[in-house]
Protein backbone atom coordinates (compact mmCIF):
# COMPACT_ATOMS: atom_id res chain seq x y z
CA UNK A 1 0.00 0.00 0.00
CA UNK A 2 1.49 3.42 -0.85
CA UNK A 3 2.35 5.78 1.84
CA UNK A 4 0.51 9.32 0.43
CA UNK A 5 0.08 10.85 3.97
CA UNK A 6 1.50 12.31 6.98
CA UNK A 7 0.85 13.64 10.29
CA UNK A 8 2.08 16.79 11.95
CA UNK A 9 2.21 17.78 15.13
CA UNK A 10 2.65 21.24 16.69
CA UNK A 11 3.51 21.07 20.63
CA UNK A 12 2.55 24.06 22.39
CA UNK A 13 3.21 25.08 26.10
CA UNK A 14 -1.14 24.64 26.51
CA UNK A 15 -1.90 22.73 23.56
CA UNK A 16 -0.76 20.35 21.35
CA UNK A 17 -2.37 20.28 17.51
CA UNK A 18 -2.30 16.58 15.21
CA UNK A 19 -3.63 16.86 11.59
CA UNK A 20 -3.35 14.51 8.70
CA UNK A 21 -1.31 15.66 5.77
CA UNK A 22 -1.76 14.68 2.00
CA UNK A 23 0.95 15.53 -0.48
CA UNK A 24 -1.02 18.90 -1.27
CA UNK A 25 -0.75 20.06 2.10
CA UNK A 26 -4.30 19.58 2.75
CA UNK A 27 -4.85 18.74 6.13
CA UNK A 28 -7.73 16.13 6.41
CA UNK A 29 -8.37 15.47 9.85
CA UNK A 30 -7.07 17.39 12.91
CA UNK A 31 -7.59 16.96 16.66
CA UNK A 32 -5.93 18.97 19.84
CA UNK A 33 -4.78 18.12 22.92
CA UNK A 34 -3.83 19.72 26.18
CA UNK A 35 -0.05 19.46 26.66
CA UNK A 36 0.37 20.94 30.14
CA UNK A 37 -2.40 18.60 31.51
CA UNK A 38 0.80 16.18 32.79
CA UNK A 39 3.75 16.37 35.04
CA UNK A 40 5.48 13.28 33.39
CA UNK A 41 6.55 13.16 30.02
CA UNK A 42 5.14 9.12 29.79
CA UNK A 43 1.53 10.21 30.56
CA UNK A 44 2.00 12.97 28.00
CA UNK A 45 3.22 10.75 24.97
CA UNK A 46 0.66 8.06 26.01
CA UNK A 47 -1.82 10.90 25.07
CA UNK A 48 -0.07 12.29 21.65
CA UNK A 49 0.52 8.65 20.64
CA UNK A 50 -3.36 7.98 21.61
CA UNK A 51 -4.65 10.96 19.47
CA UNK A 52 -2.08 10.47 16.47
CA UNK A 53 -4.37 6.87 16.34
CA UNK A 54 -7.12 8.54 16.82
CA UNK A 55 -6.81 10.88 13.76
CA UNK A 56 -5.21 9.23 11.54
CA UNK A 57 -8.21 6.31 11.32
CA UNK A 58 -10.93 9.73 11.51
CA UNK A 59 -8.76 10.74 8.01
CA UNK A 60 -9.48 7.22 6.84
CA UNK A 61 -5.84 6.68 6.31
CA UNK A 62 -4.82 3.87 7.78
CA UNK A 63 -1.55 2.05 6.93
CA UNK A 64 -1.17 4.87 4.56
CA UNK A 65 1.17 7.61 6.73
CA UNK A 66 4.93 7.71 5.84
CA UNK A 67 5.65 9.49 9.09
CA UNK A 68 5.67 12.10 11.81
CA UNK A 69 7.05 15.11 11.99
CA UNK A 70 6.73 17.43 15.31
CA UNK A 71 7.41 20.92 15.82
CA UNK A 72 7.84 21.86 19.44
CA UNK A 73 9.92 24.04 22.05
CA UNK A 74 14.00 23.38 22.19
CA UNK A 75 13.56 20.47 19.70
CA UNK A 76 16.54 18.90 18.62
CA UNK A 77 16.35 18.24 15.14
CA UNK A 78 19.64 15.94 15.19
CA UNK A 79 18.95 14.02 18.49
CA UNK A 80 15.26 14.19 18.34
CA UNK A 81 14.76 15.29 22.03
CA UNK A 82 13.40 18.22 23.63
CA UNK A 83 15.72 20.00 26.05
CA UNK A 84 14.83 21.74 29.15
CA UNK A 85 11.81 23.75 27.26
CA UNK A 86 11.21 26.00 30.47
CA UNK A 87 7.10 26.20 29.44
CA UNK A 88 6.94 22.14 28.78
CA UNK A 89 5.92 21.25 33.02
CA UNK A 90 7.32 17.56 31.56
CA UNK A 91 10.34 18.64 30.19
CA UNK A 92 12.86 20.05 32.80
CA UNK A 93 15.61 18.19 31.41
CA UNK A 94 16.26 15.73 28.06
CA UNK A 95 13.49 14.22 26.95
CA UNK A 96 14.28 11.54 24.33
CA UNK A 97 10.65 12.19 22.21
CA UNK A 98 11.80 11.12 18.61
CA UNK A 99 12.74 7.84 19.85
CA UNK A 100 9.94 7.42 22.88
CA UNK A 101 7.01 8.05 19.91
CA UNK A 102 7.79 6.19 17.18
CA UNK A 103 8.18 3.19 20.02
CA UNK A 104 4.81 3.72 20.93
CA UNK A 105 3.28 4.57 17.45
CA UNK A 106 5.30 0.46 16.83
CA UNK A 107 7.61 1.53 14.61
CA UNK A 108 6.45 4.28 12.82
CA UNK A 109 9.24 7.27 12.37
CA UNK A 110 8.92 10.54 14.49
CA UNK A 111 11.23 13.26 12.85
CA UNK A 112 11.25 16.66 15.45
CA UNK A 113 12.45 20.01 15.20
CA UNK A 114 12.26 23.57 16.92
CA UNK A 115 8.65 24.84 16.65
CA UNK A 116 9.54 27.89 14.73
CA UNK A 117 11.73 26.02 12.48
CA UNK A 118 8.35 23.90 11.38
CA UNK A 119 6.85 27.41 10.90
CA UNK A 120 9.43 28.42 8.74
CA UNK A 121 9.22 25.30 6.97
CA UNK A 122 5.35 25.71 6.73
CA UNK A 123 5.72 29.10 5.33
CA UNK A 124 8.00 28.13 2.93
CA UNK A 125 6.22 25.15 1.45
CA UNK A 126 2.79 26.64 1.76
CA UNK A 127 2.68 30.55 2.77
CA UNK A 128 4.91 33.91 1.82
CA UNK A 129 7.87 32.67 1.62
CA UNK A 130 7.36 30.02 -1.04
CA UNK A 131 9.56 29.78 -3.58
CA UNK A 132 12.66 31.88 -1.14
CA UNK A 133 15.72 30.18 -0.61
CA UNK A 134 16.56 33.24 2.07
CA UNK A 135 14.32 34.40 4.86
CA UNK A 136 13.59 34.88 8.51
CA UNK A 137 11.02 33.45 10.24
CA UNK A 138 10.24 35.49 13.49
CA UNK A 139 7.46 33.81 15.70
CA UNK A 140 5.54 36.46 17.96
CA UNK A 141 3.81 34.72 20.58
CA UNK A 142 4.33 33.22 24.19
CA UNK A 143 7.96 33.80 23.25
CA UNK A 144 10.19 34.82 20.47
CA UNK A 145 10.96 32.20 18.35
CA UNK A 146 12.98 32.18 14.58
CA UNK A 147 13.63 30.01 12.25
CA UNK A 148 16.67 30.82 9.76
CA UNK A 149 16.83 29.79 5.88
CA UNK A 150 19.90 30.38 3.81
CA UNK A 151 20.19 28.82 0.63
CA UNK A 152 17.02 26.62 0.63
CA UNK A 153 18.17 24.89 3.72
CA UNK A 154 17.41 25.68 7.52
CA UNK A 155 20.33 26.76 9.80
CA UNK A 156 20.88 24.24 12.36
CA UNK A 157 23.74 24.76 13.64
CA UNK A 158 26.63 21.88 14.94
CA UNK A 159 24.11 21.17 17.98
CA UNK A 160 21.06 21.67 16.43
CA UNK A 161 19.84 24.94 18.42
CA UNK A 162 20.78 27.63 15.82
CA UNK A 163 18.72 30.16 15.71
CA UNK A 164 17.48 31.53 19.07
CA UNK A 165 17.46 35.17 18.02
CA UNK A 166 14.61 35.98 20.57
CA UNK A 167 17.77 35.57 23.09
CA UNK A 168 19.95 38.12 21.62
CA UNK A 169 20.10 41.25 23.82
CA UNK A 170 18.00 44.46 22.58
CA UNK A 171 18.19 46.20 26.45
CA UNK A 172 21.94 46.28 27.44
CA UNK A 173 20.41 45.59 31.35
CA UNK A 174 16.96 45.44 30.46
CA UNK A 175 14.51 43.25 31.82
CA UNK A 176 15.06 39.61 33.09
CA UNK A 177 14.24 37.13 30.64
CA UNK A 178 12.16 33.91 31.43
CA UNK A 179 15.84 32.37 30.48
CA UNK A 180 17.31 34.54 33.13
CA UNK A 181 19.54 36.96 30.94
CA UNK A 182 18.52 40.49 31.18
CA UNK A 183 17.47 42.68 27.82
CA UNK A 184 16.66 40.01 25.43
CA UNK A 185 14.26 41.06 22.57
CA UNK A 186 11.85 38.21 23.79
CA UNK A 187 11.29 40.12 26.78
CA UNK A 188 10.24 42.57 25.35
CA UNK A 189 8.91 42.11 21.82
CA UNK A 190 6.82 38.84 22.82
CA UNK A 191 3.09 38.89 23.61
CA UNK A 192 4.20 39.00 27.15
CA UNK A 193 6.45 41.33 26.39
CA UNK A 194 4.09 43.84 24.87
CA UNK A 195 1.30 43.72 27.89
CA UNK A 196 4.28 44.21 30.48
CA UNK A 197 5.40 47.50 28.58
CA UNK A 198 1.66 48.35 29.19
CA UNK A 199 1.84 47.32 33.21
CA UNK A 200 5.11 49.31 33.19
CA UNK A 201 3.96 52.62 31.86
CA UNK A 202 0.81 53.00 33.74
CA UNK A 203 2.30 52.70 36.51
CA UNK A 204 4.80 55.95 35.65
CA UNK A 205 1.97 58.31 34.46
CA UNK A 206 -2.00 59.06 35.44
CA UNK A 207 -2.28 59.05 31.79
CA UNK A 208 -6.00 57.89 31.25
CA UNK A 209 -6.11 54.70 29.27
CA UNK A 210 -8.41 51.99 28.65
CA UNK A 211 -5.89 49.48 30.17
CA UNK A 212 -6.19 51.32 33.52
CA UNK A 213 -9.47 49.36 34.21
CA UNK A 214 -7.86 45.70 33.35
CA UNK A 215 -6.33 43.64 35.68
CA UNK A 216 -4.90 41.26 33.83
CA UNK A 217 -3.81 43.06 30.23
CA UNK A 218 -3.28 40.76 27.52
CA UNK A 219 -1.55 42.43 24.06
CA UNK A 220 -5.27 41.55 22.70
CA UNK A 221 -6.07 43.79 25.17
CA UNK A 222 -3.74 46.16 23.64
CA UNK A 223 -4.70 46.03 20.46
CA UNK A 224 -8.24 46.59 21.22
CA UNK A 225 -7.32 49.47 23.32
CA UNK A 226 -5.13 50.58 20.31
CA UNK A 227 -8.37 49.90 17.83
CA UNK A 228 -10.40 52.60 20.32
CA UNK A 229 -7.83 55.24 19.98
CA UNK A 230 -5.93 54.90 23.27
CA UNK A 231 -3.11 56.97 22.79
CA UNK A 232 -0.81 54.78 25.32
CA UNK A 233 -1.46 51.40 23.52
CA UNK A 234 -0.69 53.00 20.36
CA UNK A 235 2.53 54.02 21.72
CA UNK A 236 3.49 50.77 23.40
CA UNK A 237 2.69 49.07 19.72
CA UNK A 238 5.13 51.98 18.05
CA UNK A 239 7.90 50.95 20.71
CA UNK A 240 7.50 47.25 20.52
CA UNK A 241 7.45 47.85 16.71
CA UNK A 242 10.46 49.90 16.55
CA UNK A 243 12.65 47.61 19.12
CA UNK A 244 11.93 44.94 17.17
CA UNK A 245 12.99 46.49 13.85
CA UNK A 246 16.20 47.58 15.64
CA UNK A 247 17.22 43.89 16.47
CA UNK A 248 15.72 42.76 13.00
CA UNK A 249 18.40 45.06 11.56
CA UNK A 250 21.18 43.04 12.99
CA UNK A 251 19.75 40.12 11.87
CA UNK A 252 19.81 41.42 8.18
CA UNK A 253 23.23 42.02 8.84
CA UNK A 254 24.43 38.23 9.15
CA UNK A 255 22.16 36.76 6.32
CA UNK A 256 20.96 39.17 4.37
CA UNK A 257 17.03 37.39 3.62
CA UNK A 258 14.93 38.46 0.83
CA UNK A 259 12.62 38.92 3.67
CA UNK A 260 11.69 38.80 7.02
CA UNK A 261 8.50 36.51 7.86
CA UNK A 262 6.58 37.68 11.05
CA UNK A 263 4.05 35.35 12.98
CA UNK A 264 2.18 34.44 15.85
CA UNK A 265 -0.42 36.18 17.99
CA UNK A 266 1.52 39.84 18.78
CA UNK A 267 1.92 39.77 14.37
CA UNK A 268 -2.36 39.81 14.59
CA UNK A 269 -1.57 43.89 15.48
CA UNK A 270 -0.12 44.59 12.10
CA UNK A 271 -1.58 47.89 11.35
CA UNK A 272 -0.14 49.27 14.31
CA UNK A 273 3.44 46.78 14.34
CA UNK A 274 4.11 47.55 10.08
CA UNK A 275 5.19 51.18 9.64
CA UNK A 276 7.14 50.97 13.58
CA UNK A 277 9.15 48.01 12.51
CA UNK A 278 9.83 49.04 9.06
CA UNK A 279 11.19 52.94 10.67
CA UNK A 280 13.11 50.56 13.13
CA UNK A 281 14.29 48.15 10.47
CA UNK A 282 15.66 51.14 7.98
CA UNK A 283 17.15 53.43 10.32
CA UNK A 284 19.30 51.15 11.72
CA UNK A 285 20.29 48.71 8.63
CA UNK A 286 23.64 48.69 6.59
CA UNK A 287 23.10 51.18 3.84
CA UNK A 288 23.22 48.54 1.27
CA UNK A 289 20.37 46.47 2.62
CA UNK A 290 18.32 49.72 3.50
CA UNK A 291 14.85 49.36 1.95
CA UNK A 292 15.39 46.25 0.09
CA UNK A 293 14.28 43.75 3.15
CA UNK A 294 10.49 42.94 2.37
CA UNK A 295 8.75 42.58 6.30
CA UNK A 296 5.95 40.08 5.12
CA UNK A 297 3.18 38.67 7.73
CA UNK A 298 2.14 35.33 7.60
CA UNK A 299 -1.18 34.51 5.62
CA UNK A 300 -1.77 31.04 7.17
CA UNK A 301 -3.69 30.09 9.95
CA UNK A 302 -1.13 30.02 13.27
CA UNK A 303 -2.60 26.03 13.86
CA UNK A 304 -1.97 25.39 9.60
CA UNK A 305 0.88 26.47 9.39
CA UNK A 306 2.04 24.57 12.19
CA UNK A 307 0.70 21.11 11.38
CA UNK A 308 2.03 22.17 7.89
CA UNK A 309 5.77 22.83 8.94
CA UNK A 310 6.10 19.32 11.11
CA UNK A 311 4.52 17.10 8.76
CA UNK A 312 6.95 18.50 5.97
CA UNK A 313 9.62 16.76 8.03
CA UNK A 314 8.06 13.28 7.44
CA UNK A 315 7.74 13.19 3.78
Amino acid sequence: MEKNFVVGVDVGGQTTKIGVVNAKGEILAQTVIRTDNNEEFGSYADELAAAIRQVITAAGVEGQVRGVGVGAPNGNYYKGTIEFAPNLAWAKGVVPFAETMTAKLEGLPVTLTNDANAAAMGEMAYGVARGMKNFIMITLGTGVGSGIVINGEMVYGHDGFAGELGHTCAVRGGRRCGCGREGCLEAYCSAIGAAKTAREWLEMTDEPSILRNLENITSKDIYDAAKEGDKLAIRVFEYTGRLLGRSLADFVAFSAPEAIVLFGGLARSREFLEGPINEGLNGNVLNLWQNKVKILFSALKESDAAILGASALAW
